[in-house]
């Protein structure tokens, strides 16, 4: 799949140099670049490497430029493969520890969230540790757990960031409640046809602690608004 999206990418890219004799890249300073193809190039495989939670200080920069050169050039590695393994060995064992403490301390500061929301005006906390606050009531059928529904809803992590959103596409959701994650599916079976909540959703009952790259991180709190627009069966 990231092969795939990178070679849309690639295309585009390219398409889009061939219609621009004179295409320049800004970057954050205002700067431009003599070669976009290669900073693009560069930019995708950082992206790469920061979603799988290297970081820029994790390696050194000349190294991995020698590398991709010999690479180009159709050299053989200039370390050896024992070298290479159990280097890599440990690199990935310092980035596991990394992420487990990572998904450690985002799992105390969600916690935090939902202690501190449950005393807000309007919130319910059902048995399960999910959090609802009711904007809207309708008076329509609640579905069923096997049900298929139509909603308009937007999700945000706890910083505010949306991350997806049927508002924004202007196109209501449609999908069965039992292939969801589990907190739509309790909250969608309480409600009614009309309904409109905003939903907090603990990690255990979103997407625990994998998270769903690259957006949403290990043991994320969600919250999500919520409108129930119709039971299809």
């Amino acid at each position: 799949m990231r092969l795939l999206a990178f070679g849309l990418l690639f295309s585009f890219c390219a398409t889009t140099l061939m219609a621009q004799e004179k295409l320049q890249i800004l970057d954050t300073n205002g700067k431009t670049t003599a070669d976009p193809v290669g900073y693009f190039l560069g930019f995708q495989f950082g992206a790469n490497l920061a979603q799988n939670g290297i970081a820029a200080g994790d390696v050194k920069q000349e190294e991995v430029i020698k590398g991709m050169l010999d690479a180009l050039a159709g050299k053989d590695p200039a370390v050896s493969d024992e070298v290479i393994q159990g280097a890599m060995k440990a690199f990935e064992q310092k980035l596991q520890a990394r992420a487990a403490e990572k998904a450690k301390a985002k799992m105390a500061e969600g916690q935090k969230y939902l202690d501190d929301n449950k005393k807000k005006e309007g919130i319910q906390v059902t048995s399960t540790g999910l959090q609802y606050k009711i904007i809207k009531s309708g008076d329509g059928a609640s579905p069923k757990a096997t049900s298929e529904v139509s909603v308009h809803y937007e999700g945000k992590l706890t910083n505010g960031k949306v991350f997806d959103s049927s508002i924004q596409r202007g196109q209501p959701a449609s999908f069965p409640l039992n292939r969801v994650i589990p907190g739509w599916t309790e909250a969608l079976q309480r409600m009614k046809v009309g309904d409109k909540w905003q939903l907090f959703i603990p990690s255990n009952l979103a997407y625990g602690e994998e998270g769903r790259a690259p957006v949403i991180g290990p043991n994320e709190v969600l919250v999500f608004e919520v409108e129930l627009l119709e039971v299809k069966q």
